[in-house]
């Protein structure tokens, strides 16, 4: 056996022994009873007995253990013509200090702040304020419309909302403070109060008792101190879609949350303390949690906070500029964003610009990564390109090509193998392995390694009945794929009604909802297909009801605003197809599957159980029309 297997086969061998040494890396208050506690399944708990402090293992630590003057946070943007460098020392002092002002206005241990930011490093401050007083932050992404804010806020119930007046887009400003106060007005939970941080492009209008700004809410605060947290309380809630529309708080507990991240950056990006880090992603998104806020920090790395696109701002050359000028070591991103730069630039002649000599490695993740983009990274930029495999619920790498232990061959179109601590299988209808290379659903046999998600907030019902009950003692991903005979894992699709459009997991039945609610559409479904540079779009249709006499046209500019509006920009819901009927299976289930596979021009099987075969020649034709079915 090569390194990565015997780490590998011990982590599932030994979980305790495997973690517990892990944990030793991180600093308690309290060392924990048992490693792990499993007398209670389906719900494991880590460390259970321990104390720490999420906030304190990211920054006081270091600045204790001598890396105060050291860079922690890089802020780069280009929309703003902005930088600026926090070192430890810098970074802790303004933390400590939001933190005594959540205090300051009665957020105590257990209690929810929401924050809804943008790219800016008050958002990494208040997420880092919030875990230090041993509080839970549930963030939103910036610009989120505001019937979705206000679902969050009624499910998790915050005790206080931090926001910024805007956030910056090429070419646009978007203003945070209307969409905040609709959320407000639609949610059965009122806050006590908002934290506003004002932006000078555009300062928002404050609302007089509720409202106040994010520097006299310092006012006559005294900086906080770290609180002693289980390990086993939340450290944060993360929304993400249900089939149901109804979004789903994962939770994050605060002690396997912080050894499962501070392992994966030596071992899966191969990163050591000092070095700059990069993942450009968005704090709303669990990238943005786990590897621009927390990870880097609990490794003593610096991290970058980039406001900007890959492409734009100014060029396609944007992220190189970003590595080279900060001396980057390892970048992550979606291959959507490379996808972008390939469009601009396919030659990557911009690289020539830059240096790019210190540089080690790109990842990738968010979405299926489909081998010319691999290759493109390699070629390119003569560096390892990994694509790896993750999810919000579980909050780290499933799947990935492990640097830091040992560098396996590449399989493009394949994440590489389960990551130690995950014990990955493909199963069948029956609860069975398949045979290596057959399909079936990616399923993780319990107990789930520390930092994924242990439950949802308040819905132990839900938890197990979205992710447990199809294969018990194992965790659904959701995902179908194979694993070929050297154990790599080839994620191929969706089970569920969950697309995937540029690393940002959007439900399908949720855009239905809001169709469903014009006034001239009788029936609807939303499908993904595919699409060169987001990975995924959705596409709708609808059958209007008898005698709407409004042109088609104008009912899809109509439906495309709807759901701008209720759902958010987020969605890229932008097309739209009147057809006289769905396909059906004689159940009354409409056979998304099937359309999905004529409007990506792939061939399929006649579903068994439709209803009328020749409905199907019918959706091809409409799907011609706008372009797609070839």
């Amino acid at each position: 056996m090569g390194q990565f297997d015997e780490v590998y086969k011990r982590s599932l061998e030994d979980p305790e022994g495997f973690w517990g040494e892990a944990a030793d890396d991180v600093f308690w208050f309290k060392r924990w009873d048992s490693v792990l506690d499993d007398s209670n399944p389906p719900f494991y708990r880590w460390f259970e007995g321990g104390t720490t402090n999420t906030c304190y293992n990211a920054l006081d630590r270091h600045v204790e253990e001598g890396r105060g003057e050291q860079a922690a946070l890089i802020y780069d943007s280009p929309v703003t013509d902005t930088k600026q460098s926090f070192t430890y020392r810098e970074l802790t002092d303004k933390v400590a200090a939001f933190a005594g002002a959540l205090e300051k206005y009665g957020v105590g241990y257990g209690d929810r702040v929401i924050i809804y930011m943008p790219m800016i490093p008050e958002a990494a401050i208040a997420m880092l304020a919030t875990t230090r007083i041993g509080a839970v932050h549930s963030v939103v992404f910036g610009g989120f419309a505001s019937n979705e804010l206000a679902k969050r806020i009624d499910d998790c119930k915050p005790k206080l909302i931090v926001t910024a007046s805007c956030g910056i887009e090429p070419g646009r400003t978007v203003a945070y403070m209307p969409l905040l106060d609709g959320a407000i007005e639609m949610a059965k939970h009122k806050p006590d109060h908002c934290i506003v941080y004002q932006r000078p492009m555009a300062e928002a209008e404050l609302t007089e008792g509720r409202d106040v700004e994010w520097n006299a809410a310092h006012e006559g605060a005294s900086p906080a101190a770290c609180a002693e947290v289980k390990a086993t309380d939340p450290a944060y809630i993360l929304y993400t879609s249900g089939t149901t529309g109804v979004p789903k708080g994962v939770v994050r507990a605060t002690g396997g949350h912080i050894v499962a991240l501070k392992w994966s950056m030596k071992n899966i990006y191969n990163v050591d303390p000092g070095e700059v880090f990069w993942a450009a992603s968005d704090v709303g998104w669990v990238v943005g949690h786990s590897y621009i806020v927390y990870a880097p920090l609990f490794h003593g790395c610096t991290t970058m906070l980039y406001e900007g696109k890959p492409v734009g701002t100014p060029d396609a050359g944007a992220f190189w500029r970003v590595i080279s000028e900060h001396k980057v070591s390892t970048m992550f991103t979606a291959p959507t964003a490379i996808r972008a730069i390939k469009k601009e630039d396919p030659d990557g002649k911009l690289l020539a610009n830059y240096d790019m000599s210190h540089y080690k490695a790109q990842f990738l993740a968010g979405e299926r990564c489909d081998p010319d983009t691999l290759h493109w990274c390699e070629e390119k930029l003569k560096v390892p390109a990994v694509d790896h495999w993750w999810q919000t619920e579980t909050g780290w790498p499933i799947a990935s090509n492990c640097l830091g232990i040992e560098q396996l061959p590449v399989k493009a179109g394949s994440p590489t193998r389960a990551v130690p601590g995950w014990n990955v299988q493909i199963l069948g209808e029956a609860c069975n392995e398949v045979k290596r290379g057959d399909i079936g659903a990616i399923s993780i046999k319990l107990p789930l390694p520390p930092g994924a998600l242990p439950t949802l907030w308040q819905n132990d019902e839900r938890y197990v009945e979205s992710y447990l009950a199809d294969y018990p003692g194992y965790y659904k991903t959701g995902d179908a794929g194979y694993m070929d005979e050297d154990g790599y894992i080839y994620v191929m699709t969706r089970t569920d009604d969950i697309i995937n459009v540029a690393g940002h997991r959007l439900s399908t039945g949720g855009m239905e909802e809001v169709l469903a609610n014009h006034p001239a559409v009788a029936e609807c479904a939303v499908i993904g297909v595919a699409d060169q540079l987001k990975g995924q779009v959705p596409l709708g249709f609808v059958v209007l009801k008898d005698g709407v006499n409004t042109p088609e046209e104008q009912i899809v500019q109509e439906l495309v605003q709807m759901v701008r509006k209720e759902i958010g920009p987020v969605a890229a819901f932008k097309q739209a197809t009147v057809v006289q009927r769905l396909p059906k299976t004689r159940s009354g289930k409409i056979l998304r599957g099937t359309m999905q596979k004529i409007a990506d021009g792939q061939d399929y099987p006649m579903p068994a159980t439709i209803d009328d075969p020749a409905i199907l020649p019918e959706i091809k034709e409409a799907l011609e029309e706008i372009g797609y079915a070839k």
